[in-house]
């Protein structure tokens, strides 16, 4: 019986979550593209996109801790490398990544690119889309993120390239460290647990939970090996990250 309140709670949450960032969207991203395009510069963007991020986290009731702030790098630009398992994470780690780094971008899949609005507004912002199944559209999107970076705007990347239906790391695709190795930039190891009980596959309610991310220490591009070692080196850190379990707090 409680399973069950439970569930109709998080459905009637998930609704108001999804209604009040829909209508933040269409509300304020019109005007919101129109003064950045206006002014050349897409970072109120970045401001009403953390806005709306807020707004559906607080309607569905999810809470984030984060650990080692100290190693976003404010100074320059860097690779955020991710682990992935729901669909709830890109906004969470958005959220907690951009505060501390407002230029911060995200490499994401070509089929959020036919959302009315959002679409545009992802190109506006510098989000670049990628499509897997194609090699050549890929690797325009790796040199286009690549670019970006030696520009000076970091990158918030997936490189196991789908979610995990366990949980379990999977293992990662070379092409997102062809951005940081092409940019010159350090790849920053970053885990997120706790979205598996946030979102489960399938399902469109997201549920109360508290999601822990953990920042790790940064990597650099520049070390011998290429793309191949700096993807195992990363993934050995992230797993790292994982094993510490989440973070404890209030």
């Amino acid at each position: 019986m409680k399973n069950a309140f439970d569930t109709a709670v998080a459905a009637v949450r998930s609704l108001a979550a999804y209604v009040g960032v829909s209508l933040w969207v269409l509300v304020c991203g019109p005007p919101g593209m129109l003064l950045a395009l206006a002014t050349g510069r897409p970072n109120v963007l970045y401001v009403l996109g953390r806005l709306g991020v807020r707004i559906g986290m607080g309607a569905s009731g999810i809470r984030c801790r984060v650990v080692g702030q100290q190693h976003i790098q404010r100074g320059r630009a860097a690779v955020y490398c991710v682990n992935h398992a729901s669909n709830v994470e890109p906004p969470i780690l958005y959220l907690a990544l951009a505060a501390l780094h407002p230029r911060l971008r995200i490499l994401y899949k070509a089929q959020i690119h036919k959302l009315p609005v959002l679409g545009r507004a992802f190109d506006i912002a510098g989000f670049v889309p990628i499509e897997r199944r194609s090699a050549r559209r890929s690797m325009q999107a790796i040199l286009q993120a690549a670019a970006a970076v030696r520009a000076g705007n970091s990158f918030l990347v997936f490189p196991e390239g789908t979610r995990s239906r366990t949980g379990a790391l999977l293992p990662f695709k070379p092409g997102v460290f062809l951005i940081a190795v092409r940019a010159g930039a350090p790849v920053v190891p970053v885990a997120i647990q706790g979205t598996r009980a946030a979102m489960r596959k399938g399902s469109p309610i997201v549920r109360p939970v508290t999601v822990s991310v953990r920042i790790g220490a940064p990597l650099e591009s520049a070390a011998p090996g290429g793309e191949a070692a700096l993807l195992g080196r990363t993934r050995a850190a992230v797993a790292e990250l994982l094993a510490q379990g989440p973070v404890s707090g209030p």
